[in-house]
């Protein structure tokens, strides 16, 4: 007789991680077993401090929410699990108490998953233990407050890029070039030579690795004369070999090679020598891992001499980027790193063009990039935004002064374009006389945007908001920004004008909950997440944390974030806001490596239904958002 509800359990746990890359078998195995909780919206599944149960969870329906009672017994939210999310692991990771809260955010449908069935089909599985180290160590950090207050589990996320890479899986090579245990050297000799490859691997009838031959063996056995070049194949190679299973890590590879003194691993299909071949990882593998991690990107960006090299490391951030996003990788950490590398970037092509300049700076100078780099939000190749500021002169050398910046500026920003940034269409860039001014010109421009406020000048003056000093002068840009929030102490009308810009985009819902789509152009019935859903909190972001005077805190969600510390009674919105913008910055980047665009306009027909559910969750708190700006600013009538 058919298991109807364990067969509904096994095609919802098919689609989610760890449990898509179980065998079909063992998935069934665990559905049965399987036990599902309805919750109502404030019902708790465990609290902090209660003994570990026999379970970790999945949400089926609605929203778990993860609270942590901090030092002063209040509580901050860690985490938001929706659809697809596992909560709950510390019972199957460590055998402690849970020190986390588990609440129903909604009316909810919640799959309790048994530890010991879980464990007895997936004990030889290190791609789902490395999934689950993953989503342990993610729901420790708070997604919305200073790293500090997350640092519950900091045990079992790597601490560095480098435990980032080690924690891979390593990328051996697939289908490799082999010989028959009874083939004469010559014979794979020639085999080598036709393939261009250093090793072939001796197998027997069964395909299973019995030897391997390398380069080394061929000089130091053939050519001096030790054995001919017609002897077999089992005179010349190396055996036993040593084998591994197809999901090993860069960090177990290259261990082993350390531990046997050699430059192979063969991989089998059960990860010894008695089953067939699969694979081969070489050392060359690793180190070309080893490569692709942000401390060798960023030693060859620094090393770069010409623009061709910076484009090289760059395109390699991307690879980076897709890797830690498919190991789910706290997107806090990635945006950090990737933006070091943005930022590293921008320095060389400036110090690269400095060395083409006729003559060195004539005054002291910063180059600001803007926009997302500016928040340090920049995750794939997008357009440039950036301006230069520079020390004031007199008037009669202003023209000479500002012309060499903007000699600079063109330098530059060819530089970036060769990488990968595009021209801004609008030429909001360093190369325009309007964005590479004295630091008394930039002072009185934005003076005027603030104090005489127009559409055109929110426009022009929204993205100046979020400068910061990448290359330079860092005591010009602190004195720029003074000078804004001096300008901006004098009224309060400019606050309206922004208001009435964060508003333009309304929340991406239609009233019947559909998706708001272009309605003409080439990106007809297209969603916009960037212009529908990421801008009106980023808009929102800045306006509010500009109302209350802070410096030095571009960042989209760490905007947030600081606002729920400073408004108490809005903190559960501003946490809301903060988690929704890194859930769609995350989803746009994705679409963007998917289709190797900005991930901007997006083809819902393309989504899952599971996908569409996830963006519209992330939707909510726009509307709330931009409601609080409408009473905030008494935005109603002026809009």
């Amino acid at each position: 007789m058919k298991n109807s509800i364990a067969e509904r359990v096994y095609d919802f746990l098919k689609l989610y991680p760890p449990f898509n890359i179980l065998k079909n078998d063992d998935l069934f195995e665990i559905s049965k077993e399987v036990s599902i909780i309805y919750l109502e919206k404030g019902d708790t599944l465990f609290k902090k401090g209660d003994a570990y149960n026999e379970h970790f969870y999945l949400v089926r329906n609605g929203a778990i929410t993860l609270f942590h009672t901090n030092a002063n017994n209040t509580q901050e939210i860690i985490n938001i699990s929706d659809a697809g999310d596992i909560f709950g692991v510390r019972p199957l990771i460590a055998k402690e108490n849970y020190k986390l809260t588990a609440t129903a955010n909604e009316e909810s449908i919640v799959y309790a998953i048994p530890i010991n069935t879980f464990q007895e089909v997936t004990k030889d599985n290190a791609s789902v233990y490395k999934f689950l180290i993953t989503a342990f160590a993610t729901n420790a950090y708070d997604p919305y407050t200073a790293e500090e207050t997350g640092k519950i589990f900091v045990d079992y996320l790597p601490n560095s890029s480098q435990d980032m890479v080690n924690f891979q899986t390593a990328n051996y090579t697939k289908n490799p070039i082999t010989c028959d245990s009874k083939a004469t050297l010559k014979e794979a000799a020639i085999k080598m030579s036709s393939h261009k490859i250093g090793c072939i691997i001796v197998i027997d009838e069964a395909k299973k690795p019995v030897g391997i031959i390398t380069n080394s063996d061929i000089k130091n056995k053939i050519a001096t004369g030790l054995f001919p070049i017609d002897t077999p194949v089992t005179n010349v190679m190396s055996s036993p070999v040593i084998t591994n299973k197809k999901d090993l890590t860069v960090a177990d590879g290259q261990l082993q090679m350390i531990k046997h003194s050699i430059g192979h691993l063969c991989i089998t299909k059960d990860g010894t020598i008695n089953s067939k071949l699969v694979g081969v990882l070489s050392h060359h593998d690793v180190l070309v891992t080893l490569g692709n991690n942000p401390a060798v990107i960023l030693k060859e960006i620094k090393r770069a001499k010409r623009t061709k090299k910076l484009r090289a490391a760059r395109i390699k951030a991307n690879t980076l980027l897709k890797s830690y996003l498919e190991q789910n990788i706290p997107l806090t950490h990635i945006i950090k790193i990737i933006s070091q590398i943005n930022d590293a970037v921008t320095i060389s092509a400036i110090e690269i063009a400095l060395k083409k300049m006729p003559a060195p700076p004539p005054v002291s100078f910063a180059w600001l990039p803007l926009g997302s780099q500016g928040r340090k939000e920049q995750m794939l190749f997008t357009d440039q935004d950036n301006a230069i500021v520079f020390q004031d002169v007199p008037e009669n050398q202003y023209q000479e002064t500002q012309t060499y910046f903007l000699e600079l500026a063109k330098l530059v920003t060819k530089s970036l374009n060769k990488i990968g940034f595009e021209y801004c269409e609008a030429d909001m860039m360093a190369r325009n006389t309007e964005w590479c001014k004295s630091i008394s010109e930039w002072k009185a421009q934005f003076e005027h945007w603030i104090l005489r406020p127009d559409e055109k000048a929110i426009l022009l003056s929204s993205i100046f908001f979020d400068f910061n000093c990448v290359y330079g002068d860092q005591s010009l840009v602190d004195e720029l920004s003074d000078s804004v929030y001096e300008s901006l102490s004098k009224t309060s009308l400019f606050f309206k004008f922004l208001g009435k810009d964060a508003l333009k985009s309304p929340p991406p819902l239609g009233f019947f909950k559909q998706f708001l789509v272009e309605e003409n152009g080439e990106q007809k019935d297209l969603f916009n997440i960037k212009s529908r859903a990421l801008m009106p909190l980023i808009d929102a972001a800045r306006l509010l944390i500009l109302s209350h005077n802070i410096k030095g805190i571009n960042n989209t969600s760490e905007r947030f974030e600081k606002l729920a510390e400073l408004e108490a009674n809005n903190k559960e919105l501003y946490e809301s806001c903060s988690y929704a913008f890194k859930a769609l910055l995350k989803f746009k980047t994705k679409q963007g490596l998917l289709h190797n665009d900005s991930g901007k306009f997006i083809k819902l027909e393309t989504l899952t239904k599971e996908e569409k559910l996830k963006l519209k969750r992330c939707f909510k708190p726009i509307h709330e958002v931009q409601e609080t700006l409408k009473i905030r600013f008494d935005l109603k009538n002026f809009i």
